[in-house]
C-alpha cells in the first residue's frame, strides 16, 4: 500500500480545510469502490471527500469482519485528516489501526502503521515521538524487506533530521530513501526524497548541491502519474529553483526560467486534473516570480487567476497569500487606496484559518510573525501613510484607529499561535477598552516598521500619532544592547542605551504628556520592546519610574478591569526555599510568603506542600483573589518548555491554564497572579510574548512577573512592599509597584535597575 509522504517545502505550506462541504457517498457503493473513489479524491487534492469515502469504507469493512482491509482504510483516513491539519482525528484513526495491527502480529503491517504515526507526530511538532515511531517502522520494514515502505520512512526520518538541523544525517537518510525508491522503480517517492534533500542542502548553505538535487528530482517526477502530489512536487521544485537565485547569481536567469516552466506545468496539470487548490498555488507562485522581477502588471494578472482558483477551492489558506500579494502589487503600481482592501481581504482570510495554523507552524522553519506578520504591518503602514496625508485631525484619526486595529489583530493571532489554542480568546471574553478605563493614564502603542517607529498615543482627548525616524534594525540593536547591559549589576553601561531609547520612545511624547494630568504610562509593546522594562528608561536626570507608574499589556483590552477588593481578599501562596530539580534554593521565600499571608490571609504551600496536585486541589476548592508563586520559572520560545517549578514537578502553561483558568468561570475572577522568580532569555521576543500573555492565558485580570531572575532578597523585599502598598489604600496596582520600585531605588544596595526594573505589571493596572 502506498503511503502519503510530505515535502520539506521551500516555503509552501498546506493548511487544513473543513469537512462541511463533502458529499456523502452513495449507500450502494462497495467498500472497494469507496477506497478507489477516496484515492481519486485524494490525488486531486479533495481531502474532505477522501476522508468521507475512507470513513465509509472502514465502517463497512468493520461490519464485514475484514480487519486487514479496515486497517488499510483507517491508515488512509489518517492521511486525509493529516493533509487537512486535523491531527486529533488522524491520531484517533491510527490508534484504531494500531490496535488491529497488534492483533494480527505481522511486522510488515505494524511497520506501515508505525510509519504513518511517525509521519503524523512529525507534522504535529512532536519530534521525540516521531523519532521513536519512525525508527521502529524502518527497522521492521527492513526486516521484512519492504523497500517501498523503507523508502517512505527514510524520507520522513530525513525530514525529522532536517528540522533538527542535522543536515549531514538528513542527507544520508534522503539518499537511502532514493536508493530504496529506485530499487522498486517508485519515481514519486524518489522525487520527494530528492526535493527534500535539496531543501536540506539549501538550508545548510550548500546551494550548488541543492540545485543538483532539484535537477534529479525533475527527472524523476516527469514520468509520474498525474495527481495532486505531482502538482505540488512541481510547485515545490519551482520554489526551490526560484529561492536559489540570490545564491547562484551566475545562473539567476536560467533558474527563473526553470521555475516559471514548472509553475506553468503545475498549473496546466492541476486544471486538467480538476484540482483548483494546486492550481491556485501554481498561478500564485508564478505571479510571485514576476513580482520579484518587477513585472507588476503581469504579476497582478497571474495573482488574480490564483485568487479565482482559490475561491473555487474555498481555500482561505491560499487566498490570504494571493490577496496579500495583490496588495503588494497595487502598492508597487502606485495605487495605495486600492491596495488597502486587498490587504484587508488577506487579513480576513488569514484570521479564518487561524485555529488550525498553530500546529502547522510548530514544525515549520519560521514563526507566525516571520511568515505572516508582514500582511498586518504592511496594512498598518499604508493606513498610517494615509493618516499622514490628511491635514485635519478628524479625518486622520479613523486611519490611525484602523492601523492600530490591524496590528492589534496580529497580536491576538500571535498570542493564540504561541499558546497553540483558542483559549486565549475565551480568556479575553470579559474585556474593556483601555481608553475608557482611566483618565490619568496614557496608552502608548509603538508600531515598529522597517523604516521608522510610529507611536500612537491614546489620551483622554483622543488618539495622536508621532513618527520617529529610527529603523526597525537600529531600534532592535539598541534594545538588545540595553537588555544585555541592564542585567549587569556592577556597571552603568546600560545608561547610554536607556537614554537613547528614552529619546525615541518617551521624549517625543513630552508635549502631549505635559498638557494632561497623566500619572501612568501603559505600554502595549511589540517585538523586541517586550523584552525590556520601560521603567528603566532614563531622561538624563531620572528614570521613567520616578515620574510615572508603568504598566504593560499585550493588547488594547483589559480582562475584567476592576480594582482589587482589599479587605476581603484571600491569597494562595506557594513557594520553594529548598533546592529541587537542579534549581538553587530561594531562602527568602519563606519570609515573602509570611508577608503575603499576614496581609492577605489564605493558604500557604511551602516546599513539599507545594506539589502540582495540591495546587490543583486548592484552586478547585478555594476562593482566592490572589495566587502568589515564589519559585523558579522559565518562559521559552516554545510554550511547551515554559514552566513554573513546583516541589515535585513542573507547572506548565497548559496546567496553569487548567488550574488557574478555573477562575474564568466564576463570578469573581482571579484578580492578581504574582510570579516572583521567573525569567525570559535576553533577545528572545517569542519567550517574552509568553510572559506578556500569561495573565490572559490564566484568566487573571493582572499579573506581576519578572523579565529575568534577580537577587532573591531584592525580589522578596520589592514584592512585600508592593503588597503593603496595595493594602494601605485606594491606589492602583501600577502605583503600588511604582512605590515599591522607588523604595528599592532609594536603597544604595539595590539602586541599580537590574534589581527593581524587571518587575512588570501585566494587563490590568487598576
Amino acid at each position: 500500500m502506498k503511503r502519503t509522504l510530505s515535502f520539506l517545502c521551500f516555503g509552501l505550506l498546506l493548511f487544513p480545510l473543513t469537512l462541511g462541504g463533502a458529499e456523502p457517498p452513495l449507500s450502494n457503493q462497495t467498500p472497494e469502490q469507496q477506497m478507489a473513489e477516496g484515492l481519486a479524491s485524494f490525488q486531486r487534492g479533495d481531502f474532505e471527500q477522501a476522508a468521507v469515502n475512507w470513513t465509509a469504507a472502514a465502517r463497512q469493512y468493520e461490519q464485514a469482519g475484514k480487519s486487514r482491509d479496515q486497517e488499510d482504510a483507517l491508515v488512509r483516513l489518517a492521511q486525509a485528516y493529516q493533509a487537512m491539519g486535523h491531527y486529533t482525528e488522524a491520531f484517533q484513526s491510527l490508534k484504531s489501526a494500531m490496535a488491529l495491527a497488534e492483533r494480527e502480529r505481522e511486522p510488515g503491517r505494524m511497520a506501515l502503521v508505525l510509519g504513518s504515526a511517525g509521519s503524523l507526530y512529525l507534522a504535529a511538532g512532536q519530534p521525540d515521538n516521531a523519532e521513536r515511531y519512525l525508527g521502529e517502522a524502518l527497522r521492521l520494514a527492513n526486516e521484512v524487506g519492504n523497500a517501498t515502505l523503507s523508502a517512505a520512512v527514510s524520507n520522513d526520518l530525513g525530514n525529522l533530521l532536517t528540522s533538527q538541523k542535522k543536515y549531514a544525517d538528513a542527507l544520508a537518510s534522503y539518499t537511502q530513501s532514493v536508493s530504496f525508491a529506485k530499487a522498486t522503480q517508485n519515481r514519486e517517492v524518489a522525487a520527494r526524497a530528492l526535493i527534500n534533500a535539496a531543501a536540506a542542502s539549501s538550508q545548510s548553505g550548500r546551494y550548488p548541491e541543492a540545485k543538483e538535487w532539484l535537477d534529479q528530482a525533475v527527472e524523476q517526477i516527469q514520468d509520474t502519474e498525474a495527481s495532486h502530489d505531482k502538482a505540488y512536487g512541481l510547485i515545490t521544485i519551482g520554489l526551490g529553483y526560484h529561492n536559489l537565485r540570490p545564491y547562484l547569481p551566475a545562473g539567476k536567469d536560467a533558474l527563473l526560467l526553470k521555475a516559471a516552466k514548472l509553475f506553468n506545468d503545475a498549473a496546466s496539470l492541476s486544471e486538467s486534473n480538476g484540482d483548483p487548490l494546486a492550481s491556485s498555488y501554481a498561478w500564485g507562485y508564478l505571479g510571485n516570480a514576476y513580482e520579484n522581477e518587477q513585472r507588476y502588471e503581469e504579476a497582478l494578472d497571474l495573482t488574480r487567476r490564483a485568487i479565482f482558483a482559490g475561491q473555487q477551492a474555498v481555500a482561505p489558506e491560499s487566498l490570504y497569500r494571493w490577496h496579500w500579494q495583490t496588495g503588494r502589487l497595487l502598492k508597487a503600481l502606485g495605487k495605495p487606496r486600492e491596495a488597502v482592501p486587498a490587504y484587508r481581504r488577506a487579513v480576513y482570510a488569514l484570521q479564518s484559518i487561524r485555529p488550525e495554523m498553530a500546529t502547522t507552524f510548530s514544525s515549520s522553519q519560521s514563526s507566525f510573525r516571520e511568515s505572516s506578520g508582514g500582511v498586518y504591518f504592511e496594512l498598518a503602514d499604508l493606513l498610517l501613510q494615509q493618516a499622514a496625508a490628511e491635514q485635519e485631525r478628524e479625518k486622520s484619526e479613523p486611519y490611525l484607529i484602523a492601523a492600530r486595529e490591524a496590528v492589534e489583530s496580529f497580536k491576538v493571532a500571535e498570542l493564540r499561535d504561541y499558546f497553540r489554542d483558542d483559549c486565549v480568546d475565551a480568556a479575553r471574553s470579559r474585556t474593556t477598552s483601555l481608553e475608557i478605563v482611566s483618565p490619568s493614564a496614557a496608552v502608548i502603542y509603538p508600531i515598529i516598521l522597517p523604516d521608522r517607529l510610529e507611536l500612537l498615543v491614546s489620551l483622554p482627548g483622543g488618539l495622536r500619532r508621532i513618527s520617529v525616524g529610527v529603523t526597525a534594525d537600529t531600534l532592535t540593536r539598541e534594545v538588545r544592547a540595553f537588555r544585555k547591559k541592564l542585567e549587569k549589576r556592577t556597571t552603568t553601561e546600560y545608561l547610554p542605551h536607556a537614554q537613547q531609547l528614552y529619546d525615541w520612545l518617551i521624549r517625543p511624547l513630552h508635549p502631549l504628556l505635559g498638557s494632561q494630568p497623566i500619572d501612568t504610562l501603559v505600554f502595549v509593546p511589540d517585538g523586541s520592546l517586550r523584552t525590556i522594562p520601560m521603567a528603566a528608561l532614563h531622561d538624563g536626570k531620572q528614570f521613567v519610574i520616578a515620574k510615572y507608574a508603568v504598566a504593560t499589556t499585550p493588547g488594547l483590552t483589559l480582562t475584567d478591569p476592576r480594582p482589587i477588593t482589599r479587605l476581603t481578599t484571600k491569597a494562595l501562596s506557594a513557594g520553594l526555599t529548598e533546592a529541587v530539580q537542579n534549581f538553587p534554593p530561594l531562602p527568602n521565600v519563606s519570609e515573602e510568603l509570611q508577608t503575603v499571608q499576614r496581609l492577605y490571609p489564605g493558604t500557604v504551600l511551602l516546599n513539599e506542600d507545594f506539589s502540582v496536585a495540591r495546587v490543583e486541589k486548592e484552586l478547585r476548592e478555594g476562593q482566592f483573589a490572589i495566587v502568589h508563586i515564589a519559585s523558579h520559572g522559565q518562559f521559552e520560545s516554545d510554550v511547551r518548555k515554559s514552566f513554573l517549578l513546583a516541589f515535585d514537578d513542573k507547572l506548565t502553561m497548559d496546567r496553569l491554564d487548567e488550574f488557574v483558568g478555573l477562575f474564568r468561570f466564576r463570578e469573581t475572577p482571579l484578580a492578581l497572579l504574582v510570579l516572583s522568580a521567573c525569567q525570559t532569555a535576553a533577545g528572545d521576543d517569542r519567550a517574552a510574548l509568553g510572559l506578556a500573555g500569561v495573565a490572559i492565558k490564566a484568566g487573571a485580570s493582572s499579573a506581576l512577573a519578572t523579565l529575568w531572575f534577580i537577587n532573591d532578597q531584592a525580589s522578596s523585599e520589592l514584592v512585600m512592599e508592593f503588597y503593603r502598598q496595595l493594602q494601605s489604600g485606594s491606589i492602583t496596582k501600577a502605583a503600588a509597584l511604582q512605590r515599591a520600585q522607588l523604595k528599592l531605588l532609594e536603597d544604595p544596595v539595590y539602586q541599580h535597575p537590574a534589581y527593581w526594573s524587571p518587575f512588570l505589571l501585566l494587563n490590568n493596572w487598576l
